[in-house]
């Protein structure tokens, strides 16, 4: 009796088998040699894949979050300042990169623009911080031009292009972008509002 025990003890290889079912129904049917290798890739691509998203995400959230420059040119820049409000005046402000062209004496042109005034230009060690008001007049992507120029004459003229997405009044409020802020609202002529009262 005491001789029968140790042969029937090593046939308890039952356990190996009730432990790969287990494996299998928690990892989907995945062959005997790889089951908790599986797993564990598995769940490092995922974890991996997971973080990368995120990350993008947040860059893309940073990204959008601030006025984009671009240089189109030697003398050529596009300044996107994001979603305004139709009938409101913006203050915007914005860096150059360092541009030969440029000197500490830059000026706007004397044609301005009618809905784009330039506030100030000041020398940075980035480039030129550069400050204007904008005023949404209406509604959809609009762009309004500004001359940058020095005292060296009409060759040292540098274009900024200022592009806005505008909404209209029922859309709520936009979100704005560091280095955009709302400066006041624009009178809109409603004739129910008018003072004058017609003829006596």
């Amino acid at each position: 009796m005491f001789g029968v025990e140790p042969r029937q003890l090593p046939r308890s290889p039952e356990l190996p088998p009730l432990r790969s079912s287990l494996t299998v129904a928690a990892s989907g049917c995945f062959p005997h040699g790889s089951k908790s290798r599986v797993r564990s890739i598995r769940f490092a691509a995922s974890h991996d894949a997971e973080s990368s998203q995120s990350h993008v995400h947040f860059d893309e959230k940073l990204h959008d979050s601030v006025v984009m420059v671009t240089q189109e040119s030697d003398s050529s820049f596009l300044v996107k300042v994001g979603f305004l409000k139709i009938l409101h005046r913006y203050e915007i402000t914005f860096t150059l990169p360092p541009v030969h062209r440029l000197s500490k004496d830059v000026r706007e042109t004397p044609v301005p623009s009618l809905h784009l005034k330039l506030l100030s230009v000041m020398p940075i060690p980035e480039g030129y911080s550069v400050k204007c008001e904008y005023s949404a007049h209406k509604e959809g992507v609009l762009k309004e031009e500004m001359l940058l120029a020095c005292e060296g004459g009409p060759d040292t003229c540098v274009r900024v292009m200022v592009q806005a997405r505008v909404m209209d009044r029922h859309h709520g409020t936009p979100m704005l972008l560091d280095g955009v802020r709302c400066v006041g609202a624009e009178l809109e002529y409603d004739s129910e509002h008018s003072d004058w009262r017609g003829f006596d």
